[in-house]
């Protein structure tokens, strides 16, 4: 009986684990504008906006595209936004980065997928791809 109990927790864990890493993402719902007039933290993820100048798209594709276990989910620096999906390294959670180029500023929304809280995950990240565009 032991056994059993063991081996249907490490299914129910492997099965979960695949669900994380396999699930897909829906660009339709991911790769929306952000909507932020000033910057916040949130529970589940951080919003952005700073001056960068017109070419600030283009300079923040190339540092978050040298980010660890990071792709892009949909956009380009021509359609002026870019939707990023970063995975943690042993789970391979899935966090979302949208950034849109809005004349001289760039808004950015940070934020996971599965859970209510990100323990300040993408504020890090994505405060620190802003110290690395400074």
């Amino acid at each position: 009986m032991r056994k059993m109990v063991l081996w249907a927790v490490i299914a129910l864990v492997v099965g979960l684990g695949a669900y994380v890493r396999l699930a897909p993402s829906d660009p339709a719902q991911w790769h929306v504008a952000p909507v932020a007039a000033d910057n916040q933290d949130l529970p589940n993820g951080v919003l952005r906006v700073v001056e960068t100048g017109p070419d600030g798209l283009q300079r923040f594709d190339q540092i978050v595209r040298a980010t660890p276990r990071t792709s892009v989910l949909a956009g380009s620096v021509g359609e002026g936004m870019i939707t990023y999906v970063t995975r943690s390294k042993w789970i391979g959670f899935p966090d979302y980065s949208t950034i849109q180029q809005d004349g001289d500023f760039l808004r950015i929304h940070g934020r996971l997928r599965f859970g209510r809280k990100d323990f300040g995950v993408n504020k890090a990240r994505v405060d620190g791809w802003l110290e690395t565009l400074q």
